[in-house]
């Protein structure tokens, strides 16, 4: 039968194979001795004892190192180089996302803002949220141009322009829908410039399944969802 032997009896064992070497020599009897030291009786030294520390100064560098002599822009400030065009930020249906939520529960839109959220409403529900500013964009855009009528209301009631609009009126909407309720957070949107799907010269666009005479007339500026717009 094997057995098999403690740390101290190991240690016992070794010792007495090595004073039996040799005629077990003062000199090896101490080491025998060291080797049967149990270790909790040696000196203990804590890892958590700080180490001293010790004083390096930094080497004088052999090469010397030369001031830049480009002026360099202040923090913070960029300058775009000459010829820069700028660029319209990219709005898409899930950027607005953030926006169109926090803006569902704002203030009651006055009749003017009311005005451009009934055009989003007919005009894009089911569009994706990008759609649907875009035309809140070419309805504002319009009203700032001094090319149509300076109101929101006026813009979206002009005769012939809007194809809802029956007779100056707008048809009934339903005012409990998700779509009633993502249209008027598109309309603070667009009103409050917080982010704009087109630039500020958009002014015409029509649905993708139509082909308008006036339509080769313009210069397109781009499709989002369903329609395509167009400037002058």
């Amino acid at each position: 039968m094997t057995r098999f032997f403690g740390a101290g009896g190991a240690s016992a064992i070794v010792t007495t194979c090595i004073m039996a070497m040799s005629g077990a020599t003062p000199a090896a009897a101490e080491v025998a001795n060291a080797a049967v030291t149990p270790l909790a009786t040696t000196t203990a030294y804590s890892i958590a004892t700080p180490v001293k520390a010790v004083s390096v100064s930094p080497s004088t560098p052999s090469v010397a190192v030369l001031p830049s002599t480009r002026a360099m822009p202040a923090s913070g400030v960029t300058t775009p180089p000459a010829g820069a065009v700028p660029v319209r930020p990219a709005v898409t249906h899930e950027s607005l996302w953030p926006m169109i939520w926090a803006n569902m529960n704002g203030p009651a839109l006055d009749e003017e803002l009311s005005c451009v959220a009934t055009a989003v409403y007919f005009e894009a529900r089911g569009e994706p949220f990008d759609g649907q500013l875009a035309v809140a964009d070419v309805v504002l855009n319009r009203a700032r141009s001094g090319r149509y009528p300076s109101t929101y209301c006026g813009v979206v009631k002009q005769p012939a322009q809007f194809s809802f609009v029956r007779g100056g009126q707008f048809p009934r909407i339903n005012t409990q829908s998700a779509a009633w309720g993502y249209a008027q957070s598109i309309a603070r949107i667009a009103q409050a410039r917080q982010v704009q799907a087109l630039p500020d010269d958009v002014l015409w666009y029509h649905a993708d399944y139509v082909a308008p005479g006036w339509g080769h007339r313009l210069s397109m500026v781009e499709k989002i969802g369903a329609h395509i717009f167009y400037r002058s």
